[in-house]
């Protein structure tokens, strides 16, 4: 994944404008959403009202658009990119991202980063990664704080104990990634 360097950006999108597009994949319904640094939201839902509400709350202050492709052709590849990966498990796709929270959390999702498809970590493997071990909850909250589905992927953090811990899109969808990602590298 490429990351722009570090930018101070205006609160909840200020000035900015965020073109976003809705996809029907393998894990349901997903928007995908982009300012000109990269890929700053992937959510799942039941429905694109849905969807575009939470992207709204997430961004209060951006000026969102939906995608025509001759406004935002690359993301309407990346829409598909993603949902190949899903869907016929074609390689994640290599996007830009737009990572916006604490340097704290910033720092987690870099980290994520670097696990490879097919491999679990801890949160508190994760606090340790990131030089800081007595971090695990400050982990999973920072992994909670997700918006980039999949791209950055929190879903290869488990409980200490293996258990699957949470997932901010339902535990079934983090279950179906797991085994597709365990299943490609030949875990099972």
């Amino acid at each position: 994944m490429s990351i722009p360097s570090e930018e101070l950006r205006g609160a909840g999108g200020t000035g900015e404008v965020i073109v976003y597009a809705c996809c029907s994949t393998a894990l349901g319904l997903m928007a995908m959403a982009a300012t000109d640094k990269g890929v700053c939201f992937v959510q799942f839902g039941e429905d694109e009202a849905s969807l575009v509400d939470c992207l709204q709350a997430e961004f209060p202050h951006a000026e969102l658009t939906p995608s025509l492709a001759r406004n935002a052709p690359e993301l309407d590849a990346w829409v598909l990119a993603l949902d190949q990966h899903l869907t016929n498990g074609a390689p994640r796709p290599d996007l830009p991202l737009d990572l916006r929270g604490t340097a704290f959390q910033v720092k987690v999702w870099r980290f994520l980063l670097s696990i490879r498809e097919g491999e679990v970590f801890s949160y508190s493997e994760v606090a340790v990664g990131i030089e800081k071990p007595k971090a695990a909850r400050a982990v999973a909250s920072a992994c909670g704080k997700n918006r980039i589905g999949v791209l950055i992927p929190c879903h290869r953090v488990l409980r200490g104990d293996g258990g699957l811990g949470g997932y901010r899109w339902g535990l079934d969808r983090k279950r179906a990634l797991l085994n597709a990602e365990r299943k490609r590298q030949g875990y099972i």
